[in-house]
């Protein structure tokens, strides 16, 4: 049986500067309603770590060397047959693993807003996420469900997942991850409300430490009408679970 952990989020909206997208720190939802959060919270959403493909290039050697270095940490001869390569294979993938650093929001969300007088939901479920847990470098995985109101304007569909692959592909927690796709969406669109659920699982749970293979864990957060309207949020908590 399934062990769950359902977090909640407590907050309307968060202050954020997301990646270019609105220099006003605040959310701000339809009516003009804005609610701030922790310096913290924000600086974590202000924060850009980009880097270009020309950085991979000037950091590869040496995350390769670091590798090697660990190689033989565990007690291993980086020189033998299987591990001469290993290194430079780790420190690639790692570079893919964390390609959300080389990538913004606005990037993705150029062209791709359009102005059409939809006002019903707007349901992507089952998006496929992997990520990085940032405490013990290890995967997360699992699927992430986005739902939205629009207010005069739409997204396309495609690019609510690019946000979730943005988002994902860099060190993680899975509750921040939850917030910064629920309020990248909120800033581009400003709709009515967002909700964004995400079940997954921790490796950092699954090989070690307490070694629960069946646990998940349930994160979510709840914007505009999908947090103030019961109604709207058990249709959006209906639909992503049919």
């Amino acid at each position: 049986m399934e062990r769950t952990k359902q977090t909640q989020s407590d907050t309307a909206g968060t202050e954020t500067a997301m990646n270019g997208l609105h220099l006003d720190a605040r959310v701000k939802l339809p009516g003009g309603s804005a609610s701030a959060a922790s310096p913290s919270v924000m600086e974590s959403w202000r924060e850009e770590r980009t880097r270009s493909v020309e950085d991979n290039e000037t950091s590869l050697p040496s995350i390769a060397a670091a590798y090697t270095t660990i190689l033989r940490g565990l007690g291993e001869d980086p020189q033998r047959q299987g591990l001469l390569k290993t290194p430079w294979r780790a420190a690639t993938a790692m570079q893919f693993f964390t390609k959300g650093y080389q990538e913004k929001i606005i990037d993705v969300l150029n062209d791709a807003i359009f102005d059409e007088d939809h006002d019903e939901m707007v349901i992507v479920k089952d998006i496929d996420m992997f990520s990085m847990c940032e405490h013990h470098l290890v995967p997360i995985f699992g699927r992430v469900h986005i739902g939205y109101l629009p207010n005069k304007r739409v997204l396309g569909l495609s690019k609510l997942a690019r946000i979730v692959e943005i988002y994902s592909r860099r060190l993680q927690v899975q509750e921040r991850l939850t917030k910064q796709i629920a309020v990248a969406i909120t800033e581009a669109l400003q709709p009515a409300g967002v909700g964004v659920v995400i079940e997954a699982t921790h490796m950092c749970m699954v090989m070690r430490g307490v070694q629960k293979m069946n646990s998940k864990t349930v994160t979510s957060t709840m914007l505009g009408v999908f947090r103030e309207d019961p109604k709207t949020r058990d249709e959006f908590l209906t639909l992503i679970r049919s």
